[in-house]
């Protein structure tokens, strides 16, 4: 071998020893010196990578490419730290309640009718979701061709810093072994594994009740080869045509800071260097819609010049539909987020959550009711389409006037895997501060509708279990909680009623969103395989909006996953090994 040979392979090793062990000079959240507001960022500026969305693909993405390269993270929202609305857990639900213009959580409301929240913090949707941490199974990891072993040291290298093991209440037990008792098995213990049966998953608080979020993941990146912006909303991806090359090529972005002033941002000069979209289910595929890469008519309808006709962009959009049962308890029960889930054969995930967080948060006067709190539109009330703004808040206004005792007890909640039902995003206006119109479909596909409802007769089951007995009124039956689950906001005091709801109904009329969107840009469709945007150059997509079914349970894991994993890739590529 010869000498420039050998050192090529030392060279190669070291870089190895440094994607996965990080540099020295790594810095703690939250006093990240590469972190700063979008008003002090220059007015034109050159790196290899520019990284738009600092969200839970955004922020590991960008930390392990600043470890070979400069990059910049454009993030459109703020910091997560300091904001106990985010950092405590007894406060979860009061961000997505929060519709002020400077809100960690940008409220939509798709066309079906239900409420939704997409996410505008450093570190995306971690900083507002209840914060289960679970992998994806190794059959989706096979079907989306991904390397096993990558996978699973990005999954190790994102573990080490945002998850740690719950440790089980009263109420998570009781439904964990109500899952046992009515045959959803085996009990695979802790673990972040997705297996079918029932397990104990992971959670990104720890046990101070303190949320570690995809921000966290930053304290790997080289602070000498990062650049954090914050309050930066990117307008529009540039693009030029270089000779007699018919593609068009990335090769920079204009964004705004919080005062509206006008930035533009260039890769530098090199073939490998790149623009990555990871602004999530909606923002990835109305930031490529507003560049001009879409379906031609619906761009030209905005006035938006074409680049690529790409009509597949903003399709396959889908949501994971939740449908929870409310059941009062006569003893008091802890607060608890989601810590168990019965996986079952038949394709709906059962959890629970509980407790007081329906108490006043710590920075309000008023209650937050947690996960399911009409504030944030989880309103079983009324049918999805009548969820207007006065219904909920008539509802909050009712709930504020119960007595607590009223509200003591807890959910148990089920989602279907997939979904089979898919739906379509569009541009609004050509505003980025806009939601755009998204439509999701549930329960379009029958298959769909019925694992809500084998779903929703498993609950049945281990709500009338004798594991679960203790926290349930012996004369309240079944038919009774999932009718005063469908006729109230949250619960009443216990009462009886004399007819059932078909499921069928309850499934439609109390369907609520567990924050699982995704699709919009997916592999096959808008991207290739390698996440780069098919017809276009340098122009990479790598989040959520990419995938065409829900990793796992709960998808955060796996999209903190994809950007560590992709991220490692991009740099092998680019150091040529």
């Amino acid at each position: 071998m010869s000498t420039l040979g050998w050192w090529r392979l030392v060279y190669a090793a070291f870089a190895g020893f440094l994607l996965f062990h990080g540099f020295s000079a790594s810095e703690n959240a939250p006093n990240y010196s590469f972190m700063h507001n979008a008003t002090s960022a220059p007015f034109l500026s050159y790196y290899d990578y520019i990284v738009v969305g600092g969200g839970t693909a955004g922020c590991p993405l960008a930390a392990t490419l600043s470890h070979r390269a400069n990059v910049l993270l454009l993030e459109r929202g703020g910091s997560p730290y300091g904001d106990p609305n985010i950092t405590k857990l007894v406060n979860f639900g009061a961000s997505l309640s929060d519709l002020s213009p400077w809100s960690p959580s940008q409220r939509f409301i798709s066309t079906d009718g239900v409420i939704n929240s997409r996410a505008r913090v450093l570190g995306g949707g971690s900083c507002l979701n209840a914060g289960f941490y679970t992998r994806a199974s190794p059959e989706y990891i096979r079907q989306a061709g991904w390397d096993g072993r990558l996978v699973n040291q990005s999954y190790e290298w994102v573990e080490k810093l945002v998850a740690f093991e719950p440790h089980l209440g009263h109420w998570q037990s009781a439904v964990r072994n109500g899952l046992l008792e009515v045959g959803v098995v085996p009990f695979n213990g802790f673990t972040f594994d997705h297996i079918n049966g029932t397990k104990v998953g992971g959670t990104i608080f720890d046990e101070q009740g303190n949320r570690h979020t995809a921000a966290d993941l930053l304290e790997y990146a080289n602070p000498r080869g990062l650049t954090v912006l914050l309050y930066a909303t990117v307008q529009k991806i540039l693009f030029r045509f270089r000779g007699r090359r018919s593609r068009p090529e990335a090769y920079g972005v204009i964004f705004r800071d919080g005062s509206g002033i006008e930035h533009r941002a260039y890769l530098k000069y090199g073939f490998k260097n790149e623009i990555i979209i990871s602004a999530g289910a909606l923002g990835s595929p109305q930031l490529l819609m507003l560049s001009g890469v879409g379906q031609v008519a619906h761009l030209r309808a905005h006035n938006i010049p074409v680049v690529l006709d790409q009509p597949l962009v903003g399709q396959g959009m889908c949501d994971n539909p939740m449908n929870a049962v409310f059941v009062p308890s006569p003893i008091p029960v802890e607060v608890s987020l989601i810590e168990v889930v019965g996986i079952t054969h038949f394709g709906s995930y059962i959890e629970a959550a509980s407790g007081e967080t329906f108490s006043a948060s710590v920075t309000t006067t008023s209650r937050n009711y947690g996960m399911f709190s009409p504030k944030i539109g989880q309103l079983s009330t009324v049918p999805p389409k009548q969820r207007t703004p006065e219904a909920i808040a008539r509802a909050v206004e009712y709930l504020d006037n119960l007595d607590q005792a009223a509200l003591q007890g807890g959910f148990i909640l089920e989602k279907i895997m997939g979904p089979i039902s898919t739906g379509h995003l569009e541009l609004q206006t050509r505003n980025p501060d806009d939601n755009p119109s998204v439509t999701f479909n549930y329960f379009q596909h029958p298959l769909d509708l019925q694992r809500c409802v084998q779903g929703i007769q498993t609950i049945g089951k281990i709500v009338e279990s004798e594991s679960f007995s203790k926290f349930r009124y012996d004369y309240m039956s079944w038919p009774g909680l999932v009718n005063m689950t469908e006729h109230s906001p949250i619960n009443l005091l216990p009462r009886h009623y004399n007819s059932s709801i078909p499921l069928e109904t309850f499934c439609r009329d109390t369907v609520m969103t567990i924050w699982h969107y995704h699709g919009g840009c997916q592999v096959s469709r808008v991207v290739d395989p390698d996440y780069k945007v098919l017809g276009v150059e340098a122009l990479r997509v790598i989040d959520g909006s990419t995938f065409n079914y829900s990793p796992g349970t709960n998808p955060q894991a796996t999209v903190m996953m994809l950007g560590r994993y992709m991220g490692v890739k991009i740099l092998r590529e680019r150091l040529g090994n």
